[in-house]
């Protein structure tokens, strides 16, 4: 058993490699099914505007100069 990635050897490397491969694999195919590909024509596509910019302030805060 290897206590530190420092001091561990080849196998240990590869096996580290190979599992964020397949996480990063994981994560693009989830990425990729999960859009939305139902623009046939048929459908109508939803479009959202955005509406006024709201601008927020908080006057309790004091202001250090």
């Amino acid at each position: 058993m290897n206590s530190s990635i420092r001091f561990a050897d080849r196998t240990v490397h590869f096996k580290i490699v190979a599992v964020s491969l397949m996480a990063a694999i994981l994560v693009v195919v989830i990425g990729i099914s999960a859009r939305d590909f139902s623009v046939d024509g048929k459908t109508p596509v939803v479009v959202t505007k955005a509406g006024k910019s709201v601008n927020l302030s908080i006057k309790d805060v004091p202001i250090v100069r």
